[in-house]
């Protein structure tokens, strides 16, 4: 369009200034930047959808998760963002990479509606240059591998463009295009290109994770933490004794682990100084980037008010974290734990797994599914998501579960399954296990002080249990002990335990021996 500016890898300080002259977000006096998406205030998983072409027909896993959309209909939203994009005024690109080894990572271009939209971008992927600098980069010496178009006013017509509402997230794998409309929740962004590079990291033979990773200051021990939005995988992974890798997404292949991004996109509601220090120290500094968040008269945060959603969310660059590895890399992990947030009260907070139950844990990803993350959900529910992270995992499930297998055995990594859920009976009776015993399990685990603990046996979901564990209140080991009504329990545990094997039925995995429930 003639007269259109184009505002191209423009710099951190630009995109404040102007994020707040267009009235796009508040500013607090810390200087945080605060955004309120409107409708969309968490992901939109039934808007989501894989364009379907005779490429990748047999590749994708389709089904709940994973919806077609057909060509045709792609090219009817491609037009109708180009449309938009040549009307506008102004308009925001950001270059930036995905992936902290050079040999896997993505050439990422994002056109953005908004300037707070191209600061979240800026902060969560891998700048081409320091922070707080404008690129060298111009648009004739980039060239993208994977180019997303994020237009909240553009809206879709379900009659017309084969879409089930006015919001769309569309991948379209063949043309390396990723399209978003209707939505301003800027997680779509997110997760959308990560299920890009879930798709393209497997036929390189990298294992792709929804995981945290962090490492011992000297370097040495490198620990995974998989768990889906809300079971602690931001706030487990910022431990001020060791040094963050990531928060979310890495891949780990024969040099190591890898993170695809270069920020943070944490859960901040009811977040507390004492528990979380990182992370509020890092929320509360000029340039992050907070959605939801109610403020209070005087302009501080109101943490603990859910009246928008419960899934604020604060973007910072890593390095906000004191401790962060500026590389992103790690070494071969020594130890993974699985995270849960068991809303029914009856997983232990710990059990130590073996190959075959890592892999059938993976393969079930329980959790509750916590409010707020998706729209609709307004209390937490039993959710199994296959890979603690099968929203973003395009593939069948054996291709993912194959290459945890590998590198399990080739690495011979330790696993733990680490309850950060409810005790004492279910969501609304009993109360959600202390931050400190997670913490202090876990502290205990990487010291390898657990590795050769007695453990007892739980019958009813096949798991080996430590007894006793140093600083960690011995009560809480044994769920069953702190219901006050056994009865009830056991009908609970058995409950679950039917959904544990009524989901693996479910996944048709190939004929293989795993140690189920």
């Amino acid at each position: 369009m003639k007269g259109q500016v184009v505002y191209h890898n423009p710099s951190i300080n630009f995109l404040i200034k102007h994020s707040l002259e267009r009235k796009e977000v508040v500013q607090t006096k810390t200087g945080t930047l605060v955004v309120y998406t409107g409708k969309y205030t968490g992901r939109s998983p039934n808007d989501k959808f894989i364009v379907d072409t005779p490429k990748v027909h047999k590749q994708i896993n389709w089904g709940k998760i994973n919806f077609p959309i057909s060509p045709e209909n792609f090219q009817k939203l491609q037009k109708k963002i180009n449309k938009f994009l040549s009307q506008q005024k102004e308009i925001y690109v950001v270059d930036v990479l995905v992936g902290a080894q050079k040999k896997y990572s993505v050439k990422l271009r994002v056109y953005c509606q908004y300037a707070y939209q191209a600061l979240f971008v800026t902060h969560l992927f891998r700048r081409l240059t320091t922070y707080g600098q404008r690129s060298a980069l111009s648009v004739q010496n980039f060239k993208p591998d994977l180019t997303l178009y994020c237009f909240p006013s553009v809206t879709a017509d379900p009659k017309t463009d084969g879409t089930n509402s006015e919001a769309f997230i569309v991948l379209n794998i063949d043309k390396k295009t990723i399209l978003i409309g209707s939505s301003k929740y800027a997680g779509e962004i997110k997760k959308s290109v990560f299920t890009y590079m879930n798709y393209l990291l497997p036929q390189k033979n990298i294992f792709p994770m929804h995981c945290s990773a962090n490492i011992e200051k000297n370097g040495k021990t490198t620990t995974l933490f998989f768990g889906l939005s809300g079971t602690g995988k931001t706030t487990l992974s910022a431990d001020p004794k060791r040094r963050l890798i990531g928060d979310d997404e890495h891949g780990w292949g024969p040099s190591g682990i890898f993170n695809f991004e270069a920020g943070c996109y944490a859960k901040c509601i009811r977040i507390k100084k004492e528990s979380e220090p990182q992370i509020w120290n890092a929320i509360h500094r000029k340039g992050a980037l907070v959605e939801n968040v109610v403020l209070k008269p005087n302009g501080d945060f109101d943490f603990d008010d859910d009246s928008i959603t419960e899934n604020t969310r604060a973007v910072y660059p890593l390095e906000f974290i004191k401790n962060s590895v500026s590389i992103r890399v790690g070494k071969q992990p020594k130890y993974i734990i699985f995270l849960t947030a068991d809303a029914s009260g009856v997983l232990p907070p710990v059990a130590h797994l073996t190959l075959n139950q890592a892999c059938y844990h993976f393969l079930s990803g329980y959790t509750s599914k916590l409010a707020g993350t998706e729209r609709g959900i307004v209390e937490p529910k039993p959710t199994f998501s296959a890979f603690f992270g099968a929203p973003f995992m395009p593939l069948k499930p054996i291709v993912y579960l194959n290459l945890l297998k590998k590198y399990l055995k080739k690495y011979k990594t330790q696993v733990y399954l680490v309850n950060t859920g409810w005790i004492a009976g279910p969501y609304g009776i009993g109360h959600r296990i202390p931050i400190y015993e997670t913490r202090n399990i876990i502290t205990a685990i990487l010291k390898g002080m657990v590795d050769k603990l007695s453990c007892r046996h739980d019958k009813i979901f096949n798991l080996f249990i430590p007894k006793k564990i140093p600083r960690v209140d011995q009560k809480i080991m044994d769920p069953s002990t702190l219901w006050k009504d056994k009865t009830a329990y056991l009908q609970a545990a058995n409950n679950l335990a039917k959904l544990f094997i009524e989901n693996f039925q479910k996944l048709k995995i190939p004929d293989q021996k795993y140690e189920t429930i």
